[in-house]
């Protein structure tokens, strides 16, 4: 009985060892060449996906298979964050930096933008425009 309860248990862990290389393959943008991955796991979909535990092993096995140096961690929230910790080669690396220095210029554009328009959109008030009652 034992022998086919640790068949079943190794089954269950070669799926999820399958769903989460699913999962962290789905994240990866070609132009990175596999480098970069990461996977977040909301709170919930840890519960739904099983113990910390096995997850955190589960990662570390799909994670082997992507050539990732995986590295876990866990939120106070109970998120948890599978992260790969590969160091990417300079082209790579100049990639990124410029994905997000436009990215972070695309934010810092359009809040300056936002508050352009919410500057010119209040009402002029002019000293003048006081209560004349006074």
């Amino acid at each position: 009985m034992a022998g086919r309860k640790d068949e079943l248990a190794e089954r269950r862990f070669t799926k999820l060892v399958d769903q989460l290389k699913a999962m962290m393959t789905a994240g990866l943008k070609p132009e990175y060449r596999g480098f970069y991955g990461q996977l977040i796991l909301t709170h919930d979909a840890v519960i739904e996906l099983g113990e910390l535990a096995d997850l955190r092993r589960a990662a570390r096995a799909a994670g082997r298979r992507l050539g990732w140096r995986v590295r876990t961690h866990v939120a106070d929230n109970g998120t948890l964050f599978i992260i790969d910790d590969r160091d990417p080669p300079q082209e790579i690396r100049q990639l990124a930096g410029r994905r997000a220095a436009e990215a972070v210029s695309a934010v810092i554009t359009r809040a300056q933008h936002e508050a352009r328009m919410f500057r010119t959109s209040q009402p002029i008030t002019r000293p003048d425009d006081r209560d004349e009652g006074s």
